[in-house]
């Protein structure tokens, strides 16, 4: 997996400043690469540490910093670039090829020459997986699944009965996509489940975080576009709509039946309520409670940020006052009117 400067400059249209043949084996940080090791500097803030960073190159976005290293790759934008060469990068990730003996596959399933199927993988009745797709130890793929050309599941991936997947996607580990939604209906004495009859369609390009559920529509589809990046422990409810491109973060949770626009961020332990709707170009800042749909695109927060614990407690007594305060302010409004009424008629 070794490199030299000019051929990653190459990838990624930047100009070398330095010695092109330098051979880089890995990826690293400015703190810790050392002389073989590629880094990047992508914000101001670390600009410090160039100085004194052992790395043999450093990615930049401009010649006057390229001038404070030996070896640079001047680049328009630096992370981009580091994103773009992690791929040159990436050991393999399974010791086996083809289909492993211990695999349980029905013969109604139809699976495209060289896809690799991991051990002890159970694949059900009709399920189409296309060409180069992996499916890692311990998946388990429902009746009807259909799996997109280049996708991976890492180990012990499950996917409920007819769930559609586009192509060059990845699972992460434990995921769970077409599970039933939360869907019961009072009835005297306890709760009366209600079938969920939809499914879950997620679009070409996109990858799903460890342990993140996804569950199916109760009527029509849970639909996940192309290109969404979703983190680890994401709750994604029946008849969620996720457009294009969106990315969210571990913890966040999704009621029913929202629908999200393309292009927005959600960021951690943001917990978003049901049947809304988010514009395009939506930002949510992490841990915020999203209760009313949000028209227009920008960035939203709720809740209140860190603060010194009895400055805190502080400020929630105050808070909790609000309602008395403003009562009593109406009052004192209220008693100044009158005075300057009496005021005026005299």
């Amino acid at each position: 997996m070794s490199h030299t400067l000019g051929q990653l400059a190459a990838k990624v249209q930047g100009v070398v400043k330095g010695d092109s043949d330098l051979l880089i084996k890995k990826l690293g940080t400015l703190k810790d690469a050392t002389e073989c090791e590629l880094s990047f500097l992508a914000n101001s803030k670390y600009q410090n540490q160039l100085a004194s960073s052992s790395a043999g190159a450093v990615l930049v976005k401009t010649e006057a910093l390229a001038q404070l290293v030996e070896n640079a790759i001047v680049v328009s934008n630096p992370y981009l670039a580091f994103a773009q060469l992690s791929h040159l990068f990436v050991p393999p990730v399974q010791c086996w090829s083809g289909v492993h003996p211990s695999a349980v596959i029905s013969p109604k399933a139809t699976i495209a020459d060289g896809v690799v199927v991991g051990p002890n993988v159970v694949i059900d009745d009709d399920v189409n997986i296309a060409e180069g797709c992996a499916i890692g130890a311990g998946c388990v793929i429902g009746r009807g699944v259909k799996i997109g050309k280049g996708t991976r599941l890492y180990p012990n991936v499950t996917f409920y009965h007819d769930v559609v997947v586009g192509e060059a996607c990845i699972f992460h580990s434990s995921a769970v996509i077409g599970a039933d939604g939360f869907g019961f209906a009072p009835k005297e004495g306890g709760w009366e489940k209600i079938d969920q009859l939809g499914s879950v369609v997620i679009g070409d390009n996109v990858e799903i975080g460890a342990s993140t559920t996804i569950d199916r529509g109760a009527i029509d589809n849970t639909l996940i576009g192309h290109g969404v990046k979703i983190d680890n422990q994401v709750q994604i409810a029946h008849n969620v709509v996720i457009g294009d491109n969106t990315a969210i973060a571990a913890s966040t949770a999704i009621a029913g039946s929202t629908k999200i626009g393309s292009f927005c961020t959600v960021s951690g332990g943001v917990c978003i309520a049901g049947h809304l709707t988010l514009a395009d170009n939506v930002h949510i800042t992490g841990m915020s409670m999203i209760s009313n749909s949000i028209a227009e695109a920008g960035s939203y927060s709720s809740g209140m940020g860190m603060e010194p614990t009895a400055k805190w407690r502080r400020t929630v007594a105050r808070v909790r006052r609000i309602d008395d305060m403003a009562k009593q302010f109406l009052q004192l409004k209220q008693q100044v009117n009158k005075f300057l009424e009496k005021v005026d008629n005299k």
